[in-house]
């Protein structure tokens, strides 16, 4: 299954090493996600740091090793979705996600429950995918 991964689930994979990390080596899941999701992991990454006390060396190490099992979308690769997904996104910093979910024509994975408040794109959480592959099964 084709899906968008969103960066909170990345972060929450760092922190807690749950169900969303067990979501990123999922073999029945194809994930992508824009470059956009490199920023955002960025932007929280001293706060992950002092969650999980690792070093810089560490994170880095491990963010590459996440980033490895997506398939991340240039920017320009999905630019002509943009204006769509700004006018669907309920917040219009996840308006990559949605230009992405348009253009592979899929859901998001996210925890984010602000991201359903529309509906153009089907958005799981990491409980409602794990229900879906378990009823595949």
């Amino acid at each position: 299954m084709r899906i968008i991964i969103d960066a909170n689930i990345i972060i929450s994979s760092f922190i807690k090493q749950g169900k969303s990390a067990e979501l990123l080596i999922n073999p029945a899941l194809e994930l992508y996600a824009p470059e956009f999701i490199m920023e955002e992991i960025i932007k929280y990454k001293d706060e992950i740091l002092s969650k999980t006390h690792r070093t810089l060396e560490s994170f880095s190490l491990i963010l590459s090793e996440m980033l490895s099992l997506l398939k991340i979308v240039k920017k320009e690769d999905i630019e002509k979705y943009m204006a769509e997904a700004s006018t669907i996104s309920p917040d219009e910093k996840d308006a990559p996600y949605f230009s992405l979910a348009l253009k592979l024509n899929c859901p998001i994975l996210s925890n984010d429950k602000k991201l359903k408040e529309q509906e153009k794109v089907k958005v799981y959480s990491v409980d409602e995918i794990l229900k879906l592959l378990e009823e595949k099964k």
